[in-house]
């Protein structure tokens, strides 16, 4: 690993989960990359991935299966051909994985395979249950024995560099479908703040890659870690690049109900197993409601749950292991075990105490097949990215496999961008914001708290036109005061995440009250019916003349 300098790189990489590390790993022999994350190398939502990645691979499966339950679960709005594209390469990107030092589970029949809601037959590769902490650490190896990338920790992006893009310019285009942002300006890197130091630095790039995650902590319970604020969409969007189907977040049904791990996942994969889900009186719900039972789509399962806990009053439904067995139990899920005996329960004795919470984004800045967004030189991969694969609701372990895919895939479309002319344009190193000393971190947490509970409580599994018409207004008000702040304060980590939520809460909104109807994760009590005419992608894009 190099040592770090200001300067100019062929590749920024903002990001370091299984996306952006996989991409610069494949970059690495003919491009100097630079990786930029906002904490430590191995802060990410990949490292908390308990399940695995999705991928064909057992007997009994097929591409076809896997196309066909990826099409079922998203409700409608899955783009055909990307799923058809991702499901086919995935073989082929697990291997790669494999290669890279992933250590998978196997068993007798080779690689351990297991299942998840939405999948009709087994096909989950994964590492025990800390599978992304496991390829989190096997591409960390790699990257950092790599002399072409530079890693930056503790470096959070402010802003990108857009410049107006010269006109006549070949290989230089937007992703398909996308021609409604941009404004003509193309990407050459971006202003990053360097968080031990608090100054913003101009990092130019020829290409610069968003593989910055989601965005959970916009909502007050999450399974996501403090870095999920929506960095990535809210750039992109500020800069001019559509973004589109935020309505579409995604609750996981079972995070453990504890006041010290209120973000701890329960997998899916327990339920794979044969867990079920009772009310505290002991009473299963789920089999009535889905022909899957506990194995239904996650939207299902969420609001199942949710509907049980506000009809009885209850702050938890059950999550049984007892089906599983104590001793597979500890075998298959040895990091859920240990946790919940650290936090007094025995889940080989007791039911479990679980909740929904804010899990992942299935909508994002829209990207074709390669990666391309609407703006030049400006690429997308991994949870922030829209591609059209999960549409309306994520099949569970979908994204790992996306994330992989669409690295590969994306490292082909950034070496087109390198081989064509065209060099950076001069840019101030200046940060570009206010000059008061740092906004104190009480002059923020009460907006904070706001935001995330706005959303929690108005913008959440079940809505109405009413609750999204309410949160609308309180957000412009909220985003008002940040932005103010914004422009005359130095910018600390605390208040460019802040900014970045809260555009994204307001573009959640937007997209969920345009989409009159219930599909998928987006579920309005005043629309409860799905309905063809809005059988399309929600897409947004900043006017030139729009404010941020």
């Amino acid at each position: 690993m190099r040592r770090e300098r200001d300067g100019d790189y062929d590749v920024l990489v903002l990001g370091s989960g299984i996306a952006g590390l996989f991409l610069a790993l494949r970059l690495a022999d003919r491009a100097r990359v630079l990786v930029a994350t906002k904490k430590q190398d191995f802060e990410s939502s990949t490292n908390y991935a308990q399940g695995g990645i999705a991928v064909v691979a057992g007997a009994g499966d097929s591409l076809a299966l896997h196309v066909r339950d990826t099409l079922r679960v998203g409700a409608g709005l899955c783009h055909p051909a990307v799923v058809r594209a991702v499901v086919r390469e995935g073989p082929d990107r697990l291997r790669d994985l494999i290669a890279a030092g992933v250590r998978f589970s196997m068993d007798r029949e080779g690689l351990s395979l297991g299942r998840e809601g939405g999948h009709s037959v087994r096909r989950v590769a994964h590492a025990g249950d800390f599978t992304g902490k496991e390829i989190e650490r096997a591409l960390l190896a790699a990257v950092q024995g790599h002399r072409n990338v530079t890693l930056l920790e503790d470096h959070l992006a402010v802003e990108l560099i857009a410049a107006p893009s010269a006109p006549g310019r070949r290989g230089l285009r937007p992703a398909a479908g996308a021609a409604r942002g941009g404004g003509g300006r193309t990407v050459w890197g971006a202003y990053v703040l360097d968080r031990e130091r608090g100054r913003v630095r101009a990092f130019r790039a020829r290409a610069t890659v968003l593989a910055t995650g989601g965005s959970g902590k916009v909502y007050l319970y999450t399974s996501n870690p403090d870095i999920a604020t929506g960095d990535g969409v809210a750039m992109a969007y500020r800069a001019g690049a559509a973004v589109a189907n935020l309505e579409f977040v995604q609750f996981h049904p079972t995070c453990l109900y504890h006041r010290r791990a209120r973000t701890f996942l329960i997998s899916e994969a327990v339920r794979g197993e044969g867990a079920r889900l009772y009310t505290v009186d002991g009473r299963r719900f789920m089999p009535a409601l889905h022909r899957l039972a506990e194995l239904a789509p996650r939207d299902v399962v969420a609001r199942a749950i949710d509907r049980e806990m506000k009809r009885r009053g209850d702050k938890f439904v059950l999550l049984d292991l007892a089906p599983i067995g104590a001793r597979r139990i500890r075998q298959r899920f040895p990091n859920i075990y240990k946790r919940c005996l650290e936090l007094g329960h025995d889940p080989t004795r007791e039911p479990l105490p679980v909740v929904p919470a804010a899990h992942y984004q299935c909508g994002g800045v829209v990207t074709d097949l390669e990666g391309r967004t609407s703006l030049p030189r400006l690429f997308a991969i991994g949870e922030v990215a829209m591609t059209g694969l999960h549409g309306a609701n994520r099949l569970a372990s979908n994204s790992l496999l996306e994330a992989v895919v669409m690295a590969h895939r994306g490292a082909a479309a950034v070496f087109d961008a390198l081989a064509r002319d065209g060099d950076p344009p001069s840019v101030p190193a200046r940060r570009p914001t206010g000059h008061l000393p740092m906004l104190e971190a009480a002059g923020l947490a009460h907006r904070w708290e706001a935001v995330r509970r706005l959303m929690w409580d108005m913008v959440g599994i079940v809505r109405s036109d009413e609750r999204l018409t309410n949160a609308a207004a309180h957000l412009r008000h909220l985003r008002a005061d940040i932005e103010r702040d914004h422009a005359r304060y130095r910018p600390g980590a605390d208040l460019v995440e802040l900014r970045n939520l809260a555009l994204v809460a307001e573009l959640i909104v937007r997209c969920a009250r345009w989409r009159r109807e219930s599909r998928g994760l987006h579920y309005n009590l005043d629309h409860p019916r799905r309905l063809a005419c809005y059988r399309r992608d929600t897409v947004l894009a900043r006017g030139p003349r729009d404010p941020q």
